[in-house]
C-alpha cells in the first residue's frame, strides 16, 4: 500500500466519533479542529494541502495542494497526526453534527471516492483529498454542491461524515437514481452524475423539494444522507426567536434563561 495502514474504531450512534489506532511513525490526516482526543507521544503538525506523496515536495506543490482545498471552501491547511511512541497510540476524531461517520476503503472502489465539499473527516496519510470538477454546467451551477466537489485517491482508509441516516445503495449498469441534491453525500468515480429539473410548473414552484434533481447513473455505489446540515440549519434558523431585543438579554446564556422562566419580556 502506498498510504499508511491503520485501524480504527467507531463509537456512538447519532454523534459519532472515531477513534484511529496508530503504530510507530504511522500517520493520519485530518481537518482542522475535528480533533476529540489523543494518546500521549502523538505530535499534531499543521501542513499544508494533504501531504500526499503526489502533492510533491516543493513549494509550488505544496501550494497546489493548498489551492485545491481553497477552491472546496475547506481551510489552507490540515493537520497530522503521528505516532512517536514505541507502542500503539491513540487519536480520536469527532464528527461535527449529527449524523454518521462512514469508513471508506479506497482500495475497495478503484481508488477514487466524490463527495460534498464538507464530506472529508479523516484518513490515513497519503490519500489525496483533491477537487473534481464537474463538467456539465448545468450539474455546476444547479447541483446544490456548487461545480466542484472533493475527490479522495488513494488506497487507505478516508472517514466521511454525513447527516442523519446514511443509505448505502449499489446501482447496475444502466440503473437510475434520483437523489434531492442536498441528500448525495459522496459516490464513486463509475457513477454518471447529472441534473434533471422536476418538471411540471406547480410542482417546481410548491413541491417544496426544490426545482432539481440528481440523476445517478450506475454503475457504481451512492451513498445518501437523510438530513442535510442545509436543511437541518434552515430549520433551526426558522424556528429561532426573532423577537426584538433578544440578544440584548441574552438568551444564549444562563440570565436570559432565568428571564424567560419568569415571564419573558413584560412590556
Amino acid at each position: 500500500m502506498n498510504n499508511h495502514e491503520i485501524d480504527y474504531k467507531l463509537y456512538g450512534d447519532d454523534m459519532q466519533f472515531v477513534e484511529v489506532e496508530l503504530d510507530p511513525q504511522e500517520t493520519v490526516i485530518a481537518e482542522a479542529g475535528s480533533l476529540m482526543m489523543m494518546d500521549d507521544q502523538i505530535k499534531m503538525e499543521t501542513i499544508f494541502g494533504d501531504g500526499s506523496s503526489n502533492q510533491g515536495s516543493g513549494l509550488m506543490g505544496k501550494l497546489l495542494g493548498a489551492g485545491k482545498r481553497v477552491l472546496t471552501g475547506e481551510s489552507l491547511f490540515m493537520t497530522t497526526f503521528t505516532n512517536e511512541g514505541t507502542g500503539k497510540k491513540h487519536v480520536s476524531f469527532a464528527s461535527p453534527y449529527p449524523g454518521k461517520i462512514i469508513p471508506m476503503d479506497l482500495s475497495e472502489i478503484n481508488g477514487k471516492l466524490i463527495c460534498q465539499k464538507d464530506a472529508f473527516l479523516a484518513a490515513a496519510k497519503g490519500v489525496s483529498v483533491g477537487v473534481e470538477l464537474q463538467r456539465k454546467i448545468g450539474t455546476g451551477f444547479f447541483g446544490g454542491e456548487g461545480f466542484i466537489m472533493q475527490k479522495l485517491e488513494g488506497d487507505g482508509m478516508a472517514f466521511v461524515h454525513a447527516g442523519g441516516t446514511i443509505h448505502k445503495r449499489e446501482l447496475n449498469a444502466g440503473e437510475t437514481l434520483r437523489v434531492d441534491t442536498g441528500c448525495l453525500v459522496a459516490m464513486t468515480g463509475d457513477v454518471d452524475y447529472n441534473i434533471e429539473f422536476v418538471g411540471g410548473v406547480k410542482t417546481a414552484l410548491f413541491g417544496g423539494e426544490g426545482l432539481f434533481f440528481a440523476t445517478l447513473r450506475g454503475p457504481g455505489t451512492v451513498w445518501v444522507q437523510s438530513l442535510p446540515f442545509s436543511r437541518l440549519a434552515s430549520r433551526v434558523f426558522a424556528s429561532a426567536p426573532q423577537r426584538a431585543g433578544s440578544e440584548s438579554k441574552g438568551e444564549g446564556s444562563i440570565a436570559g434563561g432565568l428571564f424567560n422562566l419568569l415571564g419573558g419580556d413584560r412590556r
